[in-house]
């Protein structure tokens, strides 16, 4: 039970980091441009979680088609996850801009989701592991949370609502840690390398589908692709130098 402790523990820095950077989105206003600059900076970090993090490790897989096929999975489950946030808005009474924002708060859950998945899996192979793969999320899920709250904020939803989101983003970091740490660990590797897969697929359709798109709302600024290779090029440079 004491290791478990620590996996929780390890997976709250990342959501630590998310919180602070939705904390900023509220202390700070946030013009279009920026929350434009924001969103390009999140979908850079999330496109080099993909390419750097998930799908190298997946296809490292005996039978790598397992987890392509997952990967393409991980799209329809993009479908399944659109039409829920559509139900959503419809009770909520919202427009296409809550939408959107909504859409955005449920790929940086998925992303929060599979950096739980690693870090438990991460710290049942070696807890130092664990450490490693926690401290070098927590500045890429800053910028993450710092977008998705600000997109909360300029839909227009209320802000006892956006901090009560902004604290929810705690409950799929530690879902995932739990399922890494209880049932992944005893599982096939090639299950656990399509569950990485999986989430891939659904964060590549979050990032071209939504985050891209709601960017490109509003007012915006010529500096977005470099804002967008900065953000792949920053988890990169954490992949790189945290990673080894």
């Amino acid at each position: 039970m004491s290791d478990f402790l620590l996996v929780l523990g390890l997976a709250a820095l990342p959501a630590a980091g998310n919180f602070f950077g939705g904390v900023l989105a509220e202390v700070f206003r946030v013009s279009e441009r920026t929350l434009s600059l924001a969103l390009h900076l999140a979908a850079g970090i999330v496109l080099a979680v993909v390419g750097l993090e998930l799908m190298p490790e997946a296809l490292s897989a005996s039978q790598p088609w397992i987890p392509l096929l997952a990967f393409v999975g991980g799209g329809a489950a993009f479908i399944g996850l659109d039409r829920a946030v559509g139900y959503v808005r419809a009770r909520m009474g919202g427009g296409d801009k809550q939408r959107g924002a909504l859409a955005i708060f449920s790929g940086v859950s998925i992303d929060l989701f599979s950096d739980g998945v690693m870090i438990g899996t991460g710290t049942v192979l070696n807890p130092a592991l664990g450490l490693l793969l926690a401290m070098g999320q927590v500045p890429a899920d800053v910028p993450e949370g710092f977008a998705a709250i600000a997109t909360l904020r300029s839909a227009g939803i209320n802000r006892r609502r956006r901090i009560a989101m902004a604290a929810a983003f705690t409950i799929p970091i530690l879902l995932g840690a739990t399922i890494g740490f209880w049932a992944l660990r005893d599982a096939p590797e090639i299950i656990t390398l399509s569950v990485l897969a999986l989430t891939g697929g659904a964060l590549s359709a979050v990032v071209v589908e939504e985050m891209i798109g709601e960017a490109h709302e509003g007012e915006t600024s010529q500096l977005g692709p470099v804002f967008l290779t900065a953000g792949f090029a920053l988890f990169g440079a954490i992949s790189v130098y945290l990673g080894s």
